[in-house]
């Protein structure tokens, strides 16, 4: 598998531009290009020779929309493909202030959460930065209809991205924040890190280091427990990562940021969803700068944990908020393609077997 040139900065394209002997400018057309979705071939501002001394080092597609699935309730899932034929996938959702992408960060997952699809066949690979803005940058090509603001390479679809695909993006820490660097640099998509949500499940040393980046986009934490001992059975990561541990570093994150920190809740029949739990949750979040955004549990076929009833997820929101906590239960979309992570790669690998 060749590089990826969308893993490059503008001032890496101009790097290698010079290096190549083209002139300047060159730099803002293959950059301009690139983040309009298309690939090397398809530039057309470059000449032939150019594109192809480019294509020696170079994939021409970093990633390519396999199938797309469309909800009745306007969602969209993609399954993508990468040039050496992995697969992970990715869910636009559309709102009135607009569009929404979920973006993955590997091929697979090690974390073994067991309401996740996505860990299923454990980790195949950590996808690259030019990867994971590819997603997002094939999708503004194809809503070139729906752009509403910016021109030029400033000119996009998708205005908010949320890091909650497949794969921890923490535990790919490196090419996670090469994205953010490069998804937020002028000249990009230009995607403000107010507008970026990364999830994780709790990698406490990484989160220290992810608020000494100076991003400040919202963290957001896989919580899904009020004590250690529950969590650590759906959620392996706690049995290295105590709930005092990730408190403290979201404390930090915090003060570093100044931006309030998210907890998600999945709520799972029998194991986290009664009204003691729901007291032991404001209990333990309570005072703190924080929101909570408590999820249906979308059952994946593989395991055996069950989703609340609607009845039973309000009843829970109504003691949180009643306790003075900031919390939503989150809308859900998408349910009638799969829409939960890794369910479409997951389907998708069974029937290929």
């Amino acid at each position: 598998m060749k590089k990826i040139i969308q893993d490059l900065s503008y001032a890496e394209i101009e790097a290698l531009v010079t290096q190549l002997g083209e002139k300047k400018f060159r730099a803002k057309q293959l950059f301009e290009g690139l983040h309009q979705g298309k690939n090397i071939s398809d530039i057309t501002s470059l000449s032939k020779a150019f594109k192809e001394r480019l294509l020696e080092e170079y994939e021409d597609a970093a990633i390519r929309v396999k199938e797309v699935f469309h909800s009745a309730d306007g969602t969209e899932k993609y399954l993508f493909e990468f040039a050496d034929g992995n697969l992970v996938e990715g869910v636009l959702m559309k709102y009135k202030y607009g569009y929404t992408q979920c973006v993955s960060t590997q091929v697979g997952c090690r974390m073994g959460c067991k309401f996740c699809a996505s860990t299923l066949n454990g980790l195949i690979r950590n996808l690259t930065a030019g990867e994971i803005l590819s997603q997002i940058l094939v999708v503004n090509a194809l809503h070139k209809e729906d752009i509403k603001a910016g021109q030029g390479a400033q000119a996009r679809a998708v205005c908010n991205v949320v890091l909650m695909g497949s794969g921890e993006p923490l535990d790919n820490y490196d090419e996670v924040v090469r994205f953010l660097k490069n998804a937020t640099a002028e000249g990009g998509v230009q995607i403000s890190a107010r507008n970026i949500s990364l999830s994780t499940c709790g990698i406490v040393p990484k989160m220290y280091a992810l608020a000494d980046e100076g991003i400040p986009l919202n963290l957001t934490v896989s919580l899904h427990a009020t004590d250690d001992e529950t969590r650590a059975r759906v959620m392996p990561i706690a049995k290295a990562y105590k709930i005092a541990d990730i408190l403290k570093a979201c404390k930090y994150y915090f003060n570093k940021t100044g931006r309030r920190y998210y907890f998600e809740y999945t709520l799972i029949d029998g194991e986290n969803c009664d009204e003691q739990h729901a007291k032991a949750l404001v209990r333990l979040l309570k005072g703190l700068p924080c929101h909570v955004n408590l999820i249906r549990l979308n059952e994946v076929k593989e395991r055996s944990l069950k989703s609340t009833s609607d009845k039973a997820a309000y009843r829970f929101l109504g003691t949180l908020e009643k306790g003075g906590l900031s919390a939503t239960l989150r809308r859900q979309i998408g349910v009638d393609i799969g829409g939960a992570c890794g369910q479409l790669r997951a389907q998708y690998l069974e029937k290929g077997k």
